[in-house]
């Protein structure tokens, strides 16, 4: 009797432990970040494709979003994301050209013709093959869809029209020298400074002025500083990416693989949505706060930064010229 319990005991244990995962499934809780604030339209489409996942997993996979630079900046989001420690992340292209040299084409001054172009080039062939290398590539991070970070204008403490009225104008770009070589060949001082910094670099004088899309300027509170002139120049439309680390992506099956890359191309979708929406919001708030939003003739700094696509575009003349071609 004393054996045939024992047999009866074992075989219920067995029983239970194989019916653990059916019960109650561990849930996997996956780290997604960003450098944007909670509610911004990357941090939103993010979301939402995390509320997908975990509905079509059945609570398998459940999303965690930290926006706002809570897991540091995006130098060191990236850094995590390659080991693993971050899942999924929303970023710039800047930190991926290093690795990728292809993505640099898109940082390009004026390669797009406006947004619809930009959008156009994203959405076929070039923005696959961009996303396909950049996954294969030795970025350890699989690449899942594009997202739009809008058009980039000047907003100064005078009015800007032409290149010459740049002329003295010290303008705050991002720390890449090619952005600054944009800045110098528009006619202005372009000076590399931290994102954080240019508030009070406004307030005090040290810059004159800096550039961003709506949303940023209304966000920031730049606009408050007395930079209340801002020229449309589009002189940068550079998308941005969201990418899965590639150790997250190898533990996936390969159905879960499949469904974060379509969740992920509906995220691309769903951001421009409300990019468009926020872009609209933020204009007219910028307007009522007495921001002058002024027309310029884009031939003339198109023109004016010439010499800087000649010098950093030669690696990559033909997928620009491919990129020219996109109607």
């Amino acid at each position: 009797m004393t054996f045939r319990r024992q047999l009866i005991a074992s075989a219920a244990l067995a029983a239970a432990t194989f019916a653990l995962p059916l019960a109650a499934q561990a849930q996997t809780v996956l780290k997604a970040a960003d450098v944007h604030p909670a509610g911004y339209p990357t941090v939103v489409a993010t979301e939402n494709l995390g509320k997908k996942l975990e509905a079509a997993t059945k609570g398998k996979f459940k999303m965690q979003m930290y926006p706002g630079s809570v897991l540091g900046d995006e130098k060191t989001m990236i850094e995590q994301t390659q080991i693993g420690a971050i899942n999924i992340l929303r970023t710039s292209l800047g930190p991926v050209g290093a690795v990728v040299p292809d993505v640099n084409v898109f940082n390009m001054p004026f390669v797009f013709r406006n947004e619809a172009h930009m959008r156009a080039v994203i959405d076929g062939p070039i923005g696959q093959e961009i996303l396909d290398k950049v996954t294969n590539g030795p970025t350890r991070m699989v690449a899942l869809a594009w997202m739009d970070g809008g058009s980039r204008h000047l907003y100064t403490k005078k009015p800007v029209k032409t290149p010459a009225d740049l002329k003295g104008v010290k303008v705050r770009m991002m720390g890449n020298p090619l952005f600054v070589d944009t800045m110098n060949a528009m006619g202005g001082n372009g000076i590399s400074m931290g994102y954080g910094e240019v508030f009070s670099a406004l307030q005090t004088g040290v810059i004159d002025g800096a550039e961003n899309n709506p949303p940023s300027l209304f966000t920031s509170n730049h606009y408050t500083t007395g930079t209340k002139y801002y020229a449309q120049t589009n002189h940068l439309i550079i998308p941005e990416m969201l990418v899965m680390s590639k150790v997250t992506w190898d533990k996936l099956s390969k159905d879960e693989q499949a469904l974060v890359k379509k969740f992920g191309r509906e995220a691309q979708f769903e951001q421009r949505a409300l990019w468009d929406k926020s872009v609209a919001d933020y204009t007219a708030k910028l307007k009522a706060a007495g921001v002058q939003f002024t027309e310029v003739d884009q031939k003339l700094f198109f023109d004016a930064t010439a010499p800087v696509r000649a010098k950093y575009g030669a690696p990559y003349a033909d997928l620009m010229k491919r990129i020219a071609d996109v109607k």
